[in-house]
């Protein structure tokens, strides 16, 4: 593995302020562990308010006739109470004109808590496409903000309990291009107008309230900053700062991040040389079976492009090369009778399926890339991207000529609603969906340039799912952000170490972490 070494001017540096031309060498960390505050346009101009929409004020969590709040309960050292709204599906055009759906969201306090004045902190999960989390015990993130916040963990709309868009309820839309059209309303732009829906009718008074995104959460953050800071108190960001240009910015992601996903193929190979030759054999047998692949148990099949896409999740997250290197060290069945042809597992192909969450979470293949589009269509970007990276990612080609087969990284692939079982009957609305040009805003440049919005992110240097350049090329126009810069976490570091991130970005909110 390559060494890296910090210029001298990054170590020197605790506050840096850049200019929009921001321009980093991606290659000069130290491996072990780089922790640096950044603070971006820390002079603060007056700023413009963009109103999402205007609603009624609340002043209690009391039941309404569009918000039903449930009776406490608990699990260990937490008590935890459910809240049911019942929003318009089209914000733009009001409730009374729109359908509607349910958003829910589970309030958490820490035991004895429930009836104290405790600020409210939101919690956007990340996704797109995924419910929150459904705490069983005091830990983590949730543990640390329970000391000091009435935590609200929400179900995005469309997952969850919230008007769950499912395999199974999908299918009473009954065209491609109904489905297509319901679908275009389950974006960022839509969660943020769920949220301040909410914290109106939740919030005492409708005051403010502190927001966490993680991941496509944060990406939310950042929308939910342009069009309605008024609602925000602070922001925490982990994982999640998006790019904001018009047009559709799937290209650049993608393009962008092809040389990280390459750099974590190389770091699980160094890792487990072994793996190496066990993956070309599947990549050969599998190429060579039948059809160019082999049935899977959920009915899906699997070709050499399918098996790369163990990368979203192995390559990305800690744990992740762990994972992916037992599942490969089952890949075969044993020969128990002299003379059995070789196959691979049922354990293996059994894994596979349940290495994804395309059938309980279909809304992250169908809404992956339109969550980058403003005013323009993505036209299949990862495919697009990939063809231009064809000589280094195609399976077939690398286990011929005996090169390590490379894994690829977050992206949905139109062949994938052809192999994907669960995803084969949203192949023409997502078709509909990539082609779609019309795709309103999702961030407001100016008003981002004019935050006044207290801002902390952290941003994890090796992230294989959101690009550390392109993260600061946005973070740049945030006026205020303070960045945390790390790479002793992954991107899935609010989870793996939960309390420790949210301490310290609330530190550098609340001045325990100085500027200098």
């Amino acid at each position: 593995m390559p060494a890296l070494h910090a210029p001298p001017a990054l170590i020197r540096s605790l506050l840096y302020v850049p200019s929009p031309s921001l321009s980093l060498s991606l290659r000069t960390l130290p491996l072990f562990r780089v922790t640096k505050l950044r603070c971006f346009n820390c002079s603060q101009s007056s700023v413009r308010t963009v109103t999402a929409m205007s609603l009624p004020n609340a002043t209690s969590a009391d039941s309404s006739p569009d918000h039903v709040a449930g009776k406490w309960f608990s699990v260990p050292e937490l008590r935890l109470r459910d809240h049911r709204f019942t929003v318009p599906l089209d914000h733009s055009v009001g409730l009374k004109a729109s359908s509607k759906i349910s958003i829910f969201a589970r309030e958490v306090v820490s035991v004895g808590k429930e009836e104290q004045p405790l600020p409210y902190l939101l919690y956007l999960q990340g996704g797109p496409g995924f419910e929150a989390p459904r705490p069983t015990e005091p830990s983590g993130w949730i543990r640390k903000a329970c000391e000091e916040f009435r935590v609200i963990l929400m179900d995005q709309r469309g997952t969850g309990l919230s008007t769950p868009l499912t395999a199974s309820s999908m299918s009473q839309l009954k065209s491609e291009v109904d489905l297509a059209d319901y679908l275009k309303h389950f974006r960022a732009d839509n969660i943020v107008n769920d949220a301040e829906f909410i914290r109106v009718r939740l919030v005492p008074d409708a005051g403010p309230w502190t927001i966490l995104g993680q991941s496509f959460g944060g990406f939310c953050a950042v929308t939910y900053l342009s069009f309605a800071p008024q609602g925000l108190k602070q922001v925490l960001l982990t994982g999640g700062i998006p790019p904001i240009g018009n047009g559709c910015t799937a290209d650049a992601v993608y393009k962008a991040c092809f040389e990280q996903i390459r750099h974590q193929n190389e770091k699980y190979y160094q890792r487990y040389p072994q793996d190496i030759e066990v993956v070309r054999e599947v990549v050969n047998y599998l190429s060579k079976s039948e059809g160019g692949g082999v049935q899977l148990p959920s009915g899906g099949f699997l070709t050499p492009k399918g098996l790369q896409i163990l990368g979203l999740t192995g390559l990305g997250s800690s744990a992740g090369f762990e994972r992916l290197h037992y599942m490969f060290e089952r890949a075969w069945d044993p020969i128990i009778v002299p003379g059995a042809s070789k196959e691979i597992s049922y354990y293996f192909l059994d894994a596979f399926d349940k290495w994804s969450s395309f059938d309980t979470n279909p809304l992250y293949a169908l809404l992956h890339e339109p969550i980058y589009c403003q005013g323009g269509s993505s036209r299949w970007a990862a495919q697009r991207i990939r063809a231009e990276n064809e000589g280094k990612f195609d399976a077939v080609r690398a286990a011929k000529e005996g090169r390590p087969v490379f894994f690829t990284g977050e992206m949905i692939f139109p062949w994938m609603f052809d192999e994907i079982h669960a995803l084969r009957k949203f192949k023409g609305a997502a078709h509909i969906l990539a082609e779609k040009k019309d795709w309103p805003p999702l961030y407001d440049i100016t008003a981002l340039n004019n935050n006044k919005v207290p801002v902390a992110a952290a941003v994890y240097y090796e992230d294989m799912f959101v690009n550390f350049k392109l993260v600061m090329e946005t973070a740049s126009q945030i006026a205020g952000i303070r960045l945390w810069i790390t790479n002793e976490f992954m991107h899935s570091g609010l989870r793996d170490a939960g309390s420790q991130v949210f301490d310290h970005l609330m530190g550098m909110l609340d001045g325990k972490k100085p500027l200098f």
